[in-house]
């Protein structure tokens, strides 16, 4: 299990994080809102725990953002509002649960394995990112357009899931070149728009909607339409 926690409190990091992996789980930290929407942006979790007064992006608005384009992304506002009106708005914004501080790692812990069980049990039920109709399974690898089967190269497969991973998002070429290849972007290298032209060839050709657009000056965007 994947879990993301944003939180701006230091010491409450350190704290939330020695306790989930001495329970076995990968954590990461992200200590202001907009560092844990790039994040979320950046690779997948299983839980995403959210303080709620967080620098740049709030907690509730980071969970909309979330919520918008991650549905079944758990979501857990871990924070000291603890009125009803905050608890709604919280809930109101997409969360999956609230827990107040002060609290007990036991509980924060018992929450966590509720609501990452309920996201596994979700996702379980397919491992499909879709685009129009275009599908890529994440278990097996296939990809499939309108039925039929498209063969990929590594890289072509990898590049493909990134953008559907972030579809109608535009990622830049220094993004790809870090998420997928994982190496510094060589400003003097076309390496990305060779493997973009590749994956275009085998995804859009012959096909009546394209999938993947060039947005001039800034990278690519996976989407339907124009």
């Amino acid at each position: 299990m994947k879990l993301l926690l944003v939180e701006d409190e230091p010491k409450l990091a350190t704290f939330v994080s020695k306790g989930f992996r001495h329970e076995g789980y990968e954590l990461d930290v992200a200590y202001d809102g907009q560092m844990g929407l790039s994040m979320v942006r950046q690779q997948p979790y299983d839980l995403v725990i959210l303080d709620v007064n967080l620098p740049h992006i709030n907690g509730f608005e980071l969970c909309r953002f979330i919520r918008a384009d991650y549905p079944r992304l758990p979501v857990l506002l871990l924070t000291a509002l603890d009125s009803l009106d905050d608890k709604v708005t919280g809930f109101e914004a997409g969360a999956d649960d609230y827990l107040v501080k002060p609290f007990e790692f036991k509980e924060l812990l018992l929450r966590a394995r509720v609501l990452t069980r309920r996201g596994t049990e979700a996702t379980a039920v397919k491992q499909v990112l879709r685009l129009a109709d275009l599908e890529l399974n994440l278990d097996t690898k296939a990809v499939t357009r309108a039925g039929q089967r498209i063969e990929l190269t590594t890289k072509e497969y990898g590049l493909l899931e990134y953008l559907l991973l972030n579809r109608n998002r535009v990622i830049s070429r220094v993004d790809i070149a870090e998420k997928v290849w994982d190496l510094n972007f060589d400003t003097n290298t076309n390496i990305i728009d060779v493997y973009v032209s590749h994956l275009r060839k085998k995804m859009d050709k012959g096909f009546g909607m394209k999938l993947i657009h060039t947005v001039v000056g800034m990278g690519y965007v996976a989407r339907e339409g124009g």
